[in-house]
């Protein structure tokens, strides 16, 4: 049960830090008009999260962690990435949820979760870096449940997001909160970009 729990805890302690990918799978939740519309974002996020953490046990953070220049082009694209993405969310009024006009439609919920999910290289390089690393120590069937164990922390994860985005949205708050929500939203993943630029500057010193 060892591999379990540190897999459970592990996928924790890197999904539930305020970040791009749960700002969106939230909103979501909130600007829906129906709970199950949200469905996409949620499994289009936690399929992308699927793939990275299987990707990162079999060894891809060993080849990504190699190569400073690899992780400096993820860095770039993903500040550039997430500039479009502030803008974006800044300039839109407000997204209140109550009909489907303003909604999300789904082609643009899946592609924008997958945006955030892998596009996202802070996320990326947590992923394949702390889950990629620590699935080294395990082998056989250990690493099987410790892969397993971070993959169900991330489905829950997600699912317990739209739903409370939903609850939220049910509690008739005022037209304004949602504004507020896209402003800070946009803040933050402003913010993110800048956190990466120094990053990046970091590596290519």
């Amino acid at each position: 049960m060892e591999p379990v729990f540190h897999g459970i805890i592990l996928a924790l302690g890197l999904i539930l830090p305020l970040g791009v990918q749960n700002v969106f799978v939230f909103s979501q939740g909130i600007t829906q008009p129906k709970l199950i519309k949200a469905f996409p974002a949620m499994i289009a996020a936690a399929v992308c999260d699927t793939v990275l953490i299987v990707l990162s046990v079999m060894g891809l953070s060993l080849v990504v962690m190699q190569f400073e220049w690899l992780r400096l082009m993820l860095l770039i694209g993903g500040i550039i990435f997430l500039l479009y993405m502030g803008t974006m969310i800044w300039s839109s009024n407000a997204v209140t949820g109550l009909d489907d006009k303003e909604a999300l439609p789904l082609k643009k919920q899946i592609l924008f979760a997958c945006s955030v999910s892998i596009l996202n290289p802070h996320a990326l390089l947590d992923t394949v870096g702390v889950i990629g690393t620590s699935a080294v120590q395990y082998s056989g069937q250990a690493q099987v449940s410790f892969m397993l164990a971070c993959i169900a922390v991330s489905w829950l994860w997600f699912l317990g997001l739209i739903m409370t985005g939903a609850a939220f949205k049910k509690m008739n708050l005022p037209y304004s909160v949602f504004v507020l929500f896209n402003k800070c939203s946009a803040v933050f993943i402003w913010g993110t970009a800048l956190y990466l630029l120094v990053s990046a500057v970091g590596i290519s010193s």
